[in-house]
């Protein structure tokens, strides 16, 4: 009998969901004894005051860099950052106010860390958000010759009235799809494993991280956007699961839209269905939960 060759997975090359969830779970009662609101959402909120907080979140490009800085594209790298730390911010209905970001390489070089920052200022200038600074760090011996990282973090302002949370998400309400420009930001460990040594397309496989910023001030001066969720590392319903309440079951049409090429790129090399749908965003990459869809918006399912 042969034997059948194991499909790729994001856990075989090295990258467990279920581990990242439950470290939110086992760090939650830790954060949360610091008086701390909204941890775990894509956001943590700060009450600056009676009317107003303070959205912030953190995170990375990830190993997408890996392939970024052999394609010669840390430039789309650094729109990837900014724009993936915005996104989850304005999730919360907030406004970004700022970004702060952080280079850390075995030994810095300084066009490498020029391309970084330019990016990230080119998604800042769309997105109105001042980046105000960051930290630069040599590490040899905790990162590898020629590999760098680069993290940041994005801090926001919402009026309570204006605070989208997911609360009030029930049965009928409507998900509404932004489309995403591919992969974006997350899934690439997997990605990596596939392309191993070999050439890539990096028009392909790089698609700078796409900011919603515009598309969401639209689609909630239009209707009643009760939640949003950043789809990262998880899919659409594991991050759509992040926002609505708990016994409210979310309904995916699977076939309502388009995939990028990218997503048949992946499926061709083994990738199969079910886990393009735990890991990647599949040509969605935000959604919102409304009350009703405004004419020429993309319905991709519903809550029951």
């Amino acid at each position: 009998m042969t034997k059948r060759a194991p499909t790729p997975t994001y856990a075989e090359a090295g990258v467990s969901l279920a581990t990242a969830n439950a470290v939110v779970e086992r760090l939650r009662a830790a954060v949360e004894s610091t008086g701390a609101t909204g941890f775990g959402a894509f956001a943590g909120l700060y009450p600056l005051d009676d009317r107003r907080y303070l959205a912030a979140s953190t995170d990375s490009v990830g190993s997408k860099l890996m392939l970024a800085r052999r394609a010669g594209r840390l430039h789309w790298a650094g729109m990837d950052l900014a724009a993936h730390c915005i996104d989850d911010v304005i999730c919360s209905g907030a406004q970004p106010l700022f970004l702060l970001d952080y280079v850390a390489a075995n030994r810095i070089d300084l066009e490498q860390v020029a391309q970084l920052v330019d990016g990230a200022a080119e998604v800042c200038r769309a997105a109105r958000c001042t980046l105000i600074g960051g930290e630069t760090a040599e590490l040899p011996g905790v990162y590898r010759p020629d590999e760098l990282d680069f993290a940041g973090t994005c801090v926001g302002i919402v009026d309570r009235s204006e605070l989208i949370d997911g609360s009030r998400c029930k049965p009928g309400d409507v998900v509404v799809g932004l489309p995403s420009s591919g992969i974006h930001t997350n899934g690439f460990s997997l990605v990596r494993e596939l392309v191993g040594d070999d050439d890539f397309d990096a028009d392909l496989l790089l698609a700078p991280h796409r900011l919603y910023v515009d598309e969401v001030r639209e689609l909630r001066a239009q209707t009643d956007v009760k939640a949003l969720a950043h789809v990262t590392g998880g899919g659409i319903l594991g991050n759509l699961s992040r926002v609505v309440p708990d016994g409210v079951e979310i309904v995916i049409d699977w076939n309502a839209w388009p995939r990028p090429e990218v997503f048949a790129w992946l499926a061709r090399r083994g990738v199969e269905e079910e886990e393009l749908r735990r890991v990647f965003n599949l040509g969605v990459g935000m959604c919102a939960v409304v009350a009703g869809a405004p004419p020429g918006s993309l319905v991709i399912g519903g809550l029951r």
